[in-house]
């Protein structure tokens, strides 16, 4: 795996995009593999793709001053990371993709292959932009850092928690269930699965310090960085709970409202993800705050203080890690596939403290699933399933995610399903 380019579930939806676009937009957080899954899929095609990073200041300050004289300068098929520092770019991109389609060497004018490739790890200030200037001309796919099935190289599908499916579906490899911890500490970037001798603690140190630099600077007064700093390790340290804006910002010297405020910027940098409540109108007093998954755990645990997979292991820390990592995976799979995980996956909690760790909803059934950290769970981990009666859906079955060895049934209805199966 050293050193080799480890294949993306989005190259699919990439092979489709291809010559269908003009234009094709990935966005996801800071060395998630953005340009490197682009630059395979030239190489996979024989195409050579040019390159530019907005990162690099001499070509931003070009691109913003002068951005018509920098896309003519800049051969296509043309890569442009982060563009998003320049966003005047989009109307300049149109008229260049219309000039193109017009153009008779092209045959029926319509049909002038993909000429941009656009990436962005912080694109919130300019999506609405694109979407208008690109109508029509831009696929866009989402990114996050690799999930497990890429790493392993098994096929990564949509997690449905029918126990039919699951039961057909091809495990994980066996010794991944004896190195959980270990790929939970080193995380999902995949610098640091090309380069296993990279220091995790100096590869992190680094990530935070371009995050900050880039991508948090604009929305953050540079004196506030060090309380920024302390805000996402406090986040980091309750990922896997409720997101409590006043907790927080009591913990951190800041207000409630920055304390919201900067969190809505880790979720759309892709730092964060935040799980919903499951709102149904036959059941009342339902807690209404999201929930904070970390998309990254290697990235939560070097936040959080951990130095070891063995500490984090033996750690009170591991539970939340743990479901943090499950959440985690099953996003990425909803992503990685173009559908919206917001519109599948969500927690429960009501003011009676029944809680339901995730609830998958897909085609019309509900599914509840648990998470632990153990084993043999046994029929505690089942108990507030019943809640899902009131929802007045149709629910095949609950599933427990756990360290079990095979997938066993709790009950008539409920299942143990190993992490291998996620």
């Amino acid at each position: 795996m050293e050193g080799k380019y480890i294949h993306r579930t989005i190259e699919k939806k990439l092979n489709e995009m291809y010559g269908n676009f003009p234009a094709i937009l990935i966005t996801g957080s800071r060395q998630s593999g953005k340009s490197t899954v682009l630059q395979y899929l030239a190489n996979s095609k024989n195409e050579k793709i040019n390159e530019v990073s907005l990162d690099d200041l001499n070509e931003r300050i070009m691109a913003i001053e002068d951005p018509e004289t920098f896309l003519r300068t800049h051969e296509v098929p043309l890569i442009i990371d982060e563009f998003q520092y320049a966003p005047n770019l989009l109307s300049y991109i149109k008229i260049l993709i219309d000039e193109a389609r017009k153009n008779e060497m092209f045959g029926d004018g319509k049909n002038v292959g993909t000429l941009y490739y656009l990436t962005g790890s912080q694109i919130f200030e300019t999506m609405e932009n694109i979407t208008e200037s690109l109508a029509g001309r831009v696929g866009i796919i989402d990114l996050y850092p690799l999930s497990t099935r890429e790493i392993y190289n098994v096929k990564e599908d949509i997690f449905i928690p029918d126990i039919n499916i699951l039961k057909n579906k091809e495990p994980l490899k066996y010794e991944y269930l004896n190195n959980v911890f270990d790929r939970i500490f080193r995380g999902s970037y995949p610098e640091l699965y090309k380069n296993k001798n990279i220091s995790i603690e100096a590869y992190f140190s680094s990530y935070l310090r371009t995050y900050i630099e880039r991508d948090v600077r604009k929305v953050v007064n540079i004196q506030d960085e060090p309380k920024f700093m302390k805000f996402i390790s406090s986040l980091a340290a309750r990922t896997g709970q409720e997101f409590n804006a006043s907790d927080i910002a009591k913990d951190v010297g800041i207000d409630s409202e920055t304390a919201s405020k900067w969190t809505g910027i880790l979720s759309n940098t892709y730092v964060i993800y935040l799980l919903q409540p499951h709102m149904n109108n036959n059941i009342g007093r339902i807690i209404k705050r999201p929930k904070i998954y970390f998309m990254d755990t290697g990235l939560a645990c070097y936040l959080a203080g951990y130095v070891s997979a063995e500490t984090l292991q033996r750690s009170a820390y591991s539970g939340q890690i743990f479901e943090t990592y499950i959440i985690s995976e099953i996003v990425k799979g909803y992503t990685n596939h173009q559908r919206d995980p917001k519109k599948h996956l969500y927690y429960y909690r009501d003011n009676n403290k029944r809680e339901i760790d995730l609830l998958v909803i897909y085609e019309d059934n509900i599914y509840p699933v648990e998470i632990k950290k153990s084993s043999n769970p046994g029929k505690d981990a089942i108990k507030s399933f019943d809640i899902i009666k009131k929802f007045e859906m149709n629910s095949p079955n609950g599933i427990v995610i756990c360290l079990a060895k095979d997938i066993h049934p709790l009950d008539e209805k409920n299942y143990m399903l190993p992490i291998e199966y996620i």
